[in-house]
C-alpha cells in the first residue's frame, strides 16, 4: 500500500533537508522532478508516516535504498545500519573528496550507505562535475577533504 504524505509534512521535510537528498546531498532546486519524500524506516519494517521517520531523498538514492535499513561496509566486510538522518549527522560520516566529485565514507555507517546506495554512481558525478564549474556543488557547509 502507498502512502500519502501530508503536504504540509512534505513542505516541512523539504525546509528541514534544505532542499538537498539527506543521502546523497544532491540540490533539489536545480532539478526537473521534485524528490521523494521516504521512510527512513520502511512501512514494511515498522516504520510510520510520522515526520520524525521522513527524509527528503532523490529519486536514485530511493531506488537503491527501497526497503534496506542496514548495508554492507566494503572496508570490514560486516554488516551495519545505513545512515539515518533523523539520528545521525551528514558531515559526522561523509567528507567531499579533494576533486569535491565523490563522497567519501568516514565511518562504517558511511561507507555502507555509500556503497549501498551508490552515492558515487557515473551520472550523478558528471552532474556534481557540471554544477561545480558553475558553482552550485558542494553544498555551502559540506565538509571538504
Amino acid at each position: 500500500m502507498r502512502h500519502k504524505i501530508l503536504p504540509s509534512s512534505q513542505k516541512e521535510v523539504r525546509q528541514r533537508a534544505d532542499f538537498l537528498c539527506e543521502y546523497c546531498h544532491a540540490s533539489e532546486i536545480w532539478q526537473y522532478v521534485a524528490f521523494t519524500i521516504e521512510h527512513v524506516i520502511p512501512i514494511s519494517l515498522g516504520g510510520n508516516d510520522r515526520i520524525d521517520n521522513l527524509a527528503l531523498c532523490c529519486f536514485a538514492c530511493n531506488r537503491s535504498k527501497s526497503n534496506l535499513i542496514e548495508g554492507l561496509d566494503p572496508r570490514t566486510n560486516k554488516i551495519v545500519h545505513l545512515f539515518n538522518p533523523r539520528i545521525h549527522k551528514w558531515h559526522e560520516h561523509f567528507i567531499w573528496s579533494r576533486n569535491r566529485l565523490t563522497i567519501m565514507g568516514l565511518t562504517p555507517i558511511g561507507r555502507a550507505t555509500v556503497n549501498t546506495l551508490e552515492l558515487n554512481r557515473s551520472r550523478v558525478i558528471t552532474i556534481r562535475k557540471a554544477d561545480l564549474e558553475i558553482g552550485r556543488h558542494p553544498p555551502e557547509n559540506d565538509p571538504l577533504m
